[in-house]
């Protein structure tokens, strides 16, 4: 039984028509499901008062439902989003009578420009999703090393510790040992359950309960790893060429507190250091991490700058 995650942006309204309302944090997660199919609906309950429930939310996703409702600073920040975040599937509803001539000057060169119009019918959306899902086959390799983000954690009784998460990479199964950053510490998957139905492995894609062996709920947080990869390392500082979104209008500057995402993290950093060749949408910066920043080498993560107005989206950089 496979997994689609798809982010619903610009507007709260939407994901409630579409699918069963689950989990609410400052993400809201809508599920559906026919027969081993199914499709988790991830909204960004708390944006625009919080960057990072938008951020959180399109990392999660594979694909995206784009509602736009009014042509505003926050739409222009959430096609940013989606377009540094590279979700190149999509669809595009629209409402209020806004004309798609309206919206291609904005999106034009981003990953969304091949998104479908779809038509605004809640049954015929949720029906497209779970055909959608039924046609992809999602297999991994009994070897390939798996990770999973932590989203959320609780201590259910007669359980013990479950997380709740999204396989970002690989394929794990029911008693592999885990590592857990950044805490180094080596759990036993005990049982694993998608859409609360128990299963036998968790691919990527995958939306999962993970019930643990080894820690209490208490030591966990959100951005936490469970990994079987040999490769994830923890980093303090980065430095490197960066590249900034087109829109983005001032040079970074020296001392300059940022935020940096990946994955389930959103770490703040200072800028130590930083450079250009004339082009300042492509400095050389050094900047150190506020805590560990959980990793692949060579993955990319998303610079923020939170007090950047009507842009928050700075760019991204490359992990070392």
């Amino acid at each position: 039984m496979g997994n689609l995650n798809v982010v619903t942006a610009g507007s709260l309204e939407f994901a409630k028509d579409v699918g069963k309302k689950g989990t609410v944090t400052d993400m809201t997660f809508y599920e559906l499901k026919r027969g081993n199919d199914s499709v988790t609906l991830i909204e960004p309950s708390k944006y625009p008062e919080k960057l990072s429930s938008l951020f959180y939310s399109v990392a999660m996703a594979e694909y995206a439902i784009l509602v736009v409702e009014k042509i505003d600073s926050y739409l222009g920040e959430t096609i940013v989003m989606i377009d540094s975040l590279g979700i190149d599937k999509g669809w595009i509803i629209l409402r209020n009578y806004i004309q798609m001539e309206q919206l291609k000057p904005l999106i034009a060169d981003t990953c969304l420009e091949g998104y479908e119009e779809l038509e605004d019918d809640a049954i015929k959306i949720r029906e497209m999703l779970l055909d959608l899902a039924c046609s992809i086959e999602k297999t991994a390799g009994a070897g390939t090393c798996g990770s999973c983000p932590v989203d959320s954690h609780f201590n259910v009784k007669g359980v013990g510790t479950v997380v709740l998460g999204s396989v970002i990479d690989g394929y794990f199964k029911k008693h592999d040992k885990l590592k857990v950053f950044p805490l180094n510490r080596e759990v036993v998957l005990k049982s694993i359950q998608k859409h609360d139905v128990d299963a036998d492995d968790g691919i990527k894609g995958d939306h999962v309960g993970l019930a643990l062996r080894g820690i209490e709920s208490d030591e966990l947080d959100r951005g936490y790893v469970l990994t079987t990869d040999p490769s994830i390392k923890m980093s303090r500082k980065v430095s490197g060429q960066a590249n900034l979104v087109k829109y983005w209008k001032n040079p970074i500057k020296d001392g300059m507190v940022m935020h940096i995402g990946h994955w389930m993290q959103m770490v703040p950093c200072r800028v130590t250091s930083v450079s250009d060749d004339g082009d300042f949408h492509k400095p050389n910066l050094e900047l150190d991490f506020e805590s560990d920043m959980i990793h692949k080498p060579g993955d990319t993560a998303l610079m923020m700058y939170l007090e950047g107005g009507k842009l928050r989206v700075v760019g991204k950089i490359t992990l070392q």
